[in-house]
């Protein structure tokens, strides 16, 4: 059976700063017509800065769609033409005040049943001090903890971030649990 949902016809319904969505009409493996609802999204990086002394270092901030704070690595979303290496850096620098020697983990689909987006997972050690403003709608506190303390808050919920919690579980299976 062809598992394929070829497109019939695809409309725009909105295109935002962050996201575009798109809805597309496509023919099902049965034959039938069905609607998809696809958010398209540039790609994003996040990044797990790891300082000289084995700490992690996170970003806590406020969330609207939560209405509540996360502690999060640092991360954003690729703009127009730019790669995810050059992201990466420009991320640390603006979220965090560092810049560190990168290295590439790997790519995910954050939500594939109704989004294109892509997530590039970094490490980051060597980390040197380098300040880029942040976005003027970012207000972000740094917090520095162990790895194993790190592990400790996912186990407890107070790490709720998908992309953080698969950050630190990739360090952590690397062998780093101070």
């Amino acid at each position: 059976m062809n598992k394929k949902e070829p497109t019939l016809d695809s409309a725009y319904i909105y295109r935002g700063k962050v996201v575009t969505l798109r809805k597309d009409t496509v023919l099902l493996p049965n034959g039938r017509k069905g609607e998809r609802e696809i958010v398209e999204h540039p790609g994003a990086v996040a990044v797990v800065p790891v300082t000289a002394e084995g700490k992690i270092i996170f970003v806590k901030q406020y969330r609207k769609p939560l209405e509540q704070e996360t502690i999060e690595i640092p991360a954003g979303k690729l703009d127009r033409g730019e790669g995810p290496e050059k992201c990466a850096l420009r991320e640390l620098q603006e979220e965090i005040g560092f810049l560190g020697k990168l290295e590439y983990k790997f790519s995910y689909f954050t939500t594939p049943g109704f989004s294109d987006e892509i997530m590039h997972l970094f490490i980051a050690r060597d980390l040197e001090q380098s300040y880029l403003a942040c976005d003027e709608d970012e207000f972000i506190e740094k917090l520095e903890v162990s790895p194993s303390e790190a592990l400790h808050m996912i186990m407890k919920g107070e790490i709720k971030d998908a992309k953080t919690i698969i950050g630190i579980f990739t360090f952590l299976q690397e062998g780093h649990r101070q």
